[in-house]
């Protein structure tokens, strides 16, 4: 039996990436090398440089194992990070002192689904970014070490019919999971109540690879609050909230009924509110499908949750 502290056994599903700063250039042909997403210097800073995109990466971000009361918000450059963030081999020295036996790493540069290169002017550039993206995190970031990473592709949000040929093509490279908007209306995009079909070539493709699509919260660019004013411990505390909008728009959006195989996760979102979501919609489906039209086959919105969502927790008691 595993004794309480042995942490030997766990799986994330929820750890972050620094992509190395020649991430795309090093594949990049000569004549978009200067175009591509590219580190520089700026007023002493190391900023990633892509279109009119200009990120740096903040200290809030590269905390790990530091005292809360050490957090600098501040810009820090590569140099100054532990090389866990960035490089693989590194990473791996750090999972195993943490005992984690795998990982799912989401992007920094792209964004959680990939809504940098979604908001990009030049479409062209930006899906060769986004399959330069997904064949660095295949090949490099989780082929460094075999077996010790779950990688997570990004997507061609605009373009459904190429985003499930690149799910085809990176589920034969080796891909495991999809990165995914808890909130795709909020982006611009149909959602998840469109019946135009614009999301079942993803879908559809997704669930015949047997590939999850993981949901981060802040995936719709956007986080919970009360009012403009309201201090960033709001958001803070409210930030779950935002995959219970989402949890609970997967379960009455109907496509787990058409696909039934199609599994998400939800990362960063906590568990403690998912027994109450799931009472409050179990209570509104049973006083309410009759004159909705709303079935689940013979099945409670709970029994869908069981059946086709996965969570991940924190430290929730």
């Amino acid at each position: 039996m595993l004794a309480d502290d042995d942490l030997s056994w766990l799986v994330s599903v929820d750890d972050h990436l620094f992509e190395a700063p020649d991430a795309w250039t090093s594949a990049a042909p000569a004549s978009i090398r200067d175009r591509v997403p590219h580190v520089v210097q700026e007023d002493g800073v190391d900023t990633w440089v892509y279109e009119d995109v200009r990120t740096s990466i903040t200290g809030a971000l590269v905390q790990a194992g530091r005292p809360t009361e050490a957090i600098d918000p501040g810009p820090v450059n590569y140099a100054d990070m532990l090389p866990a963030y960035y490089d693989p081999l590194a990473r791996v020295d750090a999972m195993n002192q943490d005992g984690v036996l795998a990982s799912l790493c989401f992007p920094f540069f792209p964004r959680f689904c990939g809504q940098t290169f979604y908001e990009a002017d030049d479409k062209e550039l930006a899906a060769w970014c986004v399959r330069r993206y997904n064949d660095w995190v295949i090949d490099e970031w989780a082929g460094a070490a075999p077996g010790r990473f779950i990688p997570l592709i990004i997507l061609p949000l605009w373009d459904p019919a190429m985003a499930a040929g690149e799910i085809e093509r990176c589920a034969a490279k080796g891909a495991k999971a999809i990165s995914f908007s808890e909130n795709p209306s909020k982006l611009g995009l149909p959602s998840m109540h469109d019946r135009t079909g614009y999301w079942d070539p993803i879908f559809s493709t997704a669930a015949d690879a047997g590939l999850p699509l993981a949901i981060h919260f802040g995936s719709s660019s956007s986080i919970p609050t009360t009012s403009p004013d309201a201090p960033i411990m709001v958001s803070g505390a409210l930030s779950p909230i935002n995959l219970a909008y989402c949890l609970t728009d997967w379960i009455f959006s109907g496509y787990f009924e058409r696909y039934e195989n199609l599994k998400i996760l939800l990362s960063e979102g906590g568990i403690g509110w998912i027994p109450y979501a799931l009472e409050r919609m179990d209570y509104v489906f049973e006083h309410h499908h009759a004159w909705t039209g709303a079935e689940f086959d013979g099945l409670r919105p709970s029994d869908v949750y069981r059946r086709n969502i996965i969570t991940c927790f924190i430290d929730d008691a």
